[in-house]
């Protein structure tokens, strides 16, 4: 189609970040493809196999001053409506090979139309996890009702589990009622009892079921990580992970708690990405595993304060102001049916405890986890993500904080950022007297001075924090964060909007454009490392501490960061790189933990209320501390 001339649009992707103006006519497809954002097209637009799915999202979206709806697309022919049910068509769901851009949309892509899923390292921890599951499974052999003996299934079977296993005092979901004889006559009067903390039938099956499994989910603000686990034996069976398509509504919590509050409809919005995104998760990682999505009896849930709130529905206003303070710290138990998630009916999930407004289950996930709370020394534990979640301290004292990092190290906001998915440039290193840059990208081996076709895409969050700590180490930076002047090389230049490093030439680009780091993106970094030393330095003097003994990277960030790159920046206070670990998703395996030993739920509601807690927005120094921050260390 002919777009010279048309009025121009602007068309976000998210979870990418990528956007763009472009020519009213085309194809979400076309943008997509103009724009880097790697979407899958088997037929070649031709709507035969229904791969490019995307959902347009609707409402005002105020990060992007935009107002985005389904209706500033073409209306959808035939050809796509055999591809969606009413619920999809009326939910904002087409097909990007045949929707036309008629005005401002975001668009979501979820994980299963990218034709590059992003690398999420959510692998589970090598932990040795005392088994305590909820749920405990009791197989019985029940005797058969006659005229001799009238006793209704439900009493027949509370008495057998009294008098074979102790079991007293118990009641049932009422599901469990619904298909209790049912269950009772296809195992011939055998079945398999699931009893919750020894007080609840939650689930019956006929015969004698051999295995029975949980899930742990790690809810993020940009990431979603789940853990399947057999209950009996605390294996891990399978793992997914995708990116939370609450993105669409803001790529960091207060977005999204102010899309809640000026929305109609917006917490019921943004609850619903959140729970089908789960649902997708639950089908895959039952699939991996060859189970049904009926097996999973029990669940433990962990994320921060706003995930848990629009986890659960409850109206996160309160956190978005001054005193911001949660609806609820305490831990507690929901059935999976009422948050709509797709399990055994009876099943519950445990939601860990919250610390405070901006410090989560996700935080007390990590404490039992790590177990600072057993330390001789002083360690601090960063949680690195687009919320900074901070935890220092010993056996002594522990104190905790949150600080707003924002999207750039996710690599949003950069301007050739990308999610950490193949063709993403993840490891910069920059020659200190050449400033000559090789690099290596996901999905490809070796540097791309070895090789030919290289094709980069972007960078992605590690890379970022790679090439700025390289670009201060080699020269190219001043410690105030600006670029050194004058400087005799061709990947210095200076453009219309301001000065430019080349990291990757054209030739070595997907798009046969350059990928470069501009003075905003090094600002988006000195930003996010500047909030984050700033919130250690706080709680170091809060415990009268100078010096830090250890240092832990939490979070499936974490683990691709470079720590000396991270402390060349000035991530955190100095502390011996030997003492320097990353020990990968920490809240995720507290998530686990939780699920496989309940004295450790036990334990988690103790910490949270122990753990003292720094409110930095508050703090009178913080901004002195946050400006000194700035700058890159010597």
């Amino acid at each position: 189609m002919n777009t010279q001339g048309k009025q121009k649009h602007v068309i976000i992707f998210e979870p990418s970040g990528r956007s763009g103006r472009l020519s009213e006519g085309k194809t979400i497809l076309e943008a997509a493809q103009e724009l880097g954002v790697d979407l899958q097209n088997v037929c070649g637009g031709q709507a035969q196999c229904g791969k490019c799915k995307v959902m347009i999202v609707e409402g005002t979206l105020q990060q992007h001053d935009i107002a985005s709806s389904v209706k500033n697309l073409s209306s959808m022919g035939e050809a796509e409506k055999k591809f969606f049910g009413d619920q999809k068509q009326s939910n904002g769901w087409r097909l990007a090979c045949q929707a036309r851009i008629q005005g401002d949309v975001a668009v979501f892509v979820p994980d299963e139309s990218r034709a590059d899923r992003q690398i999420i390292a959510k692998d589970p921890g090598q932990r040795t996890i005392d088994l305590k599951p909820a749920v405990k499974r009791y197989c019985l052999e029940l005797i058969p009702a006659d005229l001799d003996d009238l006793t209704a299934a439900w009493e027949r079977l509370k008495a057998a589990l009294r008098e074979k296993f102790g079991l007293t005092n118990l009641k049932t979901d009422y599901k469990v009622l619904c298909n209790l004889y049912k269950a009772i006559k296809r195992g011939e009067w055998k079945v398999t009892a699931t009893v919750w903390m020894d007080t609840e039938v939650v689930d019956i099956k006929p015969g004698f079921t051999e295995r029975h499994c949980g899930l742990a989910l790690d809810v993020g603000t940009t990431t979603v990580a789940a853990y399947l686990c057999d209950l009996d034996t605390g294996e891990v069976l399978a793992t997914e992970s995708m990116v939370n398509p609450q993105v669409v509504y803001g790529e960091d919590v207060m977005s999204r708690i102010t899309y809640t509050m000026v929305h109609p409809g917006g917490l019921k919005a943004v609850n619903k990405a959140i729970t089908q995104g789960i649902n997708h998760m639950i089908r895959d990682i039952c699939h991996q595993a060859r189970i049904s999505e009926k097996e999973i009896v029990d669940l433990a849930w962990v994320g921060n304060t706003c995930m848990h709130h629009l986890f659960l529905t409850v109206d996160p206003e309160p956190l978005g102001q001054s005193p911001f303070v949660p609806v609820v710290h305490h831990s507690f138990d929901v059935k999976a049916r009422d948050l709509g998630l797709i399990v055994s009916a009876g099943a519950y999930v445990h939601l860990l405890p919250i610390i405070a407004g901006f410090v989560g289950a996700d935080t007390v996930g990590v404490l039992i986890a790590e177990a600072p709370q057993n330390f001789e020394e002083t360690v601090l534990i960063i949680d690195v993500g687009t919320n900074g979640e901070l935890v220092l301290g010993s056996r002594e004292k522990l104190i905790c904080a949150s600080c707003a990092t924002g999207p750039a190290f996710e690599g949003a906001t950069i301007k050739h950022g990308m999610r950490a998915a193949p063709g993403a440039i993840e490891i910069v290193r920059i020659d200190p007297v050449t400033q000559e840059v090789k690099f290596k990208v996901i999905g490809k081996t070796g540097w791309n001075t070895g090789q030919k076709g290289i094709q980069a895409k972007g960078i992605c969050g590690s890379g970022i924090i790679d090439a700025v700590a390289e670009m201060f180490s080699a020269r190219v930076l001043e410690k105030s964060g600006r670029f050194v002047s004058g400087l005799d090389t061709p990947r210095l230049r200076l453009t219309d909007d301001g000065p430019v490093f080349v990291i990757a030439w054209p030739h070595e680009t997907a798009s046969h454009q350059e990928i470069v780091i501009c003075q905003r993106d090094v600002r988006a970094v000195q930003l996010a490392k500047g909030a984050i030393y700033a919130a250690a330095r706080l709680m170091m003097q809060q415990l009268n501490v100078t010096q830090l003994d250890k240092v832990i990277l939490a979070g499936a960030f974490g683990s691709f960061i470079d720590k000396k790159s991270a402390a060349t920046l000035g991530m955190f206070p100095d502390c011996d790189l030997e003492n320097v670990q990353a020990v990968g998703n920490a809240a995720g395996d507290g998530a686990r933990i939780a699920l496989l030993n309940t004295d450790k739920r036990e334990e988690a509601n103790r910490m949270a209320r122990e753990v003292a807690y720094l409110e930095l927005t508050t703090s009178p120094d913080f901004q002195n501390e946050f400006v000194n921050a700035m700058h890159f260390p010597e």
